[in-house]
């Protein structure tokens, strides 16, 4: 599976482009959706990517098998100016919330 990056640039399965590439990384609480953004550090994002990079997030589903399929229906666009970096979802379904949690 590839998506974004400097040499293949390859567009979501939406068929919209993904500037940049994967960067800040989540995973569900339950294992089953991977989660992430792509920008980095914007002096960095400046450099790699001059055209700019417009602000996203996207999804894989991961396969009971092994491996991620990205999610053609899920597509998080930030306004002009924005991007995207590091992931908190609502309701604390991401791994960095696993701190509040000690049973879990």
């Amino acid at each position: 599976m590839h998506i974004g990056g400097i040499a293949r640039r390859t567009p979501h399965p939406n068929g919209k482009a993904y500037a940049g590439g994967p960067q800040m990384v989540e995973i569900s609480r339950d294992g089953k959706r991977v989660y992430w953004t792509n920008s980095l550090y914007s002096t960095w994002d400046d450099q790699f990517y001059p055209d700019g990079i417009p602000g996203a997030e996207v999804m894989a589903n991961v396969k009971p098998g092994g491996g991620l399929e990205l999610a053609k229906d899920y597509w998080l666009s930030f306004p002009d100016g924005y991007r995207a970096h590091q992931i908190r979802l609502d309701g604390g379904d991401c791994s960095t919330d696993s701190f509040c949690y000690p049973s879990v």
